[in-house]
């Protein structure tokens, strides 16, 4: 029990891990979790899209795809220049004495092998979680989203995929809850 306590104390670590790529691009900020929650949500939706693919295991890819940052910290593309994260160390570290560790090991090196659906489906919604982010920085001014966005368009997978992320580039990030432009936002009814 002592090493399932340990994990859920590490586990927690993600939330107050930062993203470190937005200390580039000047706005925005989230925590690993932060932004794990928003890749669950986005996996399950690009599930409902292909009812092929093996739900249970895309939500796992998408929860457990960053676990390893609890100990390595987020690398954006500039700290991966120059710094070699050891995350098979991180991952082998983590999950040692868990009963359920291989099954941990087994998602990740899926996610990171690239090779399955389900895999690619993950590794699209980890990107359209961050676009989202990007978009939700543009619209409120960021100069620069629009051109990592680009970026991050170019590195998805499946059709599906880029089909959101269109869909997400041309909405206004704040058209879910201001749509209705009339009478209840001078009255409040």
């Amino acid at each position: 029990m002592d090493n399932i306590a340990n994990f859920l104390f590490e586990v927690g670590m993600l939330s107050r891990t930062p993203r470190s790529g937005y200390q580039f691009l000047g706005s925005g900020n989230e925590s690993v979790a932060e932004h794990i929650l928003r890749t669950v949500y986005v996996g399950y939706t690009l599930c409902k899209m292909d009812n092929s693919l093996d739900e249970l295991r895309v939500l796992k890819m998408c929860i457990l795809h960053d676990l390893p940052e609890a100990r390595t910290g987020d690398m954006n593309y500039v700290n991966k220049k120059y710094v070699n994260v050891d995350e098979k160390k991180a991952v082998k570290e983590l999950t040692e004495g868990l009963f359920f560790g291989e099954d941990i090991r087994s998602i990740i090196e899926e996610f990171n092998e690239k090779k399955t659906k389900e895999a690619l489906i993950a590794r699209d919604a980890d990107q359209i979680a961050l676009i989202l982010q990007l978009k939700e920085c543009g619209d409120l001014g960021n100069k620069y989203s629009e051109e990592w966005i680009n970026y991050a368009i170019q590195r998805l997978n499946t059709e599906n995929g880029k089909k959101l992320s269109e869909r997400i580039t041309k909405t206004d990030s704040s058209l879910w809850w201001f749509k209705e432009k009339n009478d209840w936002w001078i009255n409040g009814k």
